[in-house]
């Protein structure tokens, strides 16, 4: 720790030379608690935030991947009256993590292409059903939006998450 002429402490030096600690107050106690912070970690989160995080957490995720068709059965609400809207369509992106995570399903209306980003724990979204999956070796496929036609189906992979109506 820096000290300055007349021998207090210098708080900008001490800042910079004390490990990377943060010092911040815990709100229930109200006593000072040390965190490190290390930089490119997502674990900077505090227990409050964790804690509100764990409530709205959806307890029944669906297991689906990049390019399976799957069924989002959404809530809409018009008015005072609530109905349940079924979109279908091909997953071609996922992001994000915990309670941030959403995911793209892109589906073809005539000949426009339509996507959607849903929150994956959202309490709109009432249910996920993974209807048919796709074969894709990329995270994104973004390069589906080029395609037209036949050209935009992925080739089918059989596997045991997905229903067969």
């Amino acid at each position: 720790m820096a000290k300055s002429n007349n021998g207090e402490k210098n708080k900008a030096s001490n800042e910079r030379n004390n490990g990377g600690r943060i010092y911040t107050k815990n709100i229930k106690t109200a006593t000072p608690e040390i965190t490190k912070q290390k930089t490119g970690d997502y674990s900077v989160k505090t227990k409050i935030l964790e804690s509100v995080e764990s409530k709205s957490f959806r307890e029944n995720t669906p297991y689906f991947e990049i390019g399976d068709t799957v069924d989002v059965h959404c809530r809409i609400k018009e008015g005072d009256k609530t109905r349940t809207q079924v979109f279908s369509g091909t997953v071609i992106a996922r992001e994000g993590r915990g309670m941030n995570e959403y995911f793209t399903v892109r589906r073809m209306v005539g000949d426009e292409g339509v996507e959607r980003k849903f929150p994956l724990h959202s309490p709109n979204i009432l249910d996920i059903r993974p209807i048919r999956s796709g074969k894709a070796r990329r995270a994104k496929l973004y390069y589906l939006r080029k395609r037209v036609g036949k050209g935009v189906r992925l080739s089918q992979r059989h596997s045991k998450h997905t229903v067969t109506k």
